[in-house]
């Protein structure tokens, strides 16, 4: 006995095959859905902080290896009397002049993280490189232009692409 299609009737395969793939897809969407609340879309977040201590570790003589660790509050542009959030950059030194910087700037909805070589905390880029919550897998670039020095205070323009 061999098998045959029958026009009148559809191939076994195909009722198991329909319902599956709805399945799957209802499901796929339904993920997409659930994520794109909490994902990062293209959107600028413009914040000020200051700088609320700054502590710098000797490794060696030549200060390759040396550590900064600063503690920022987090301002909105709205307010600078109630603070929204914290950050806190750590940067070892590559040379005298040269640091690798990595940031983290946690806010209400989540946390960016940052990373970036610097010259100097006057003015400088970084990338964004991740973050949690509102900012989950968040790209894009972070500028900080220095507005005072005592106390610093900074101005942070995030780009974030998604």
């Amino acid at each position: 006995m061999s098998a045959v299609a029958r026009p009148d009737r559809p191939a076994l395969g195909l009722l198991v095959a329909v319902p599956v793939g709805i399945i799957i897809a209802a499901t796929a969407v339904g993920v997409a859905a659930e994520r794109s609340n909490e994902a990062t879309g293209p959107a600028v977040v413009r914040l000020t902080d200051v700088q609320l201590s700054l502590h710098h570790v000797n490794v060696s003589r030549d200060g390759m290896g040396d550590l900064d660790i600063a503690n920022l509050r987090l301002f909105g542009t709205s307010t600078q009397s109630r603070p929204i959030g914290s950050g806190v950059l750590t940067c070892t030194y590559l040379s005298k002049t040269l640091r690798s910087c990595a940031g983290a700037y946690q806010l209400p909805r989540g946390t960016i993280l940052t990373a970036g070589v610097l010259r100097t905390r006057l003015l400088y880029t970084a990338a964004i490189t991740g973050g949690t919550g509102l900012y989950d897998n968040a790209g894009g670039t972070l500028t900080v232009t220095a507005k005072g020095l005592k106390p610093r205070r900074e101005l942070l323009l995030f780009r974030l692409t998604g």
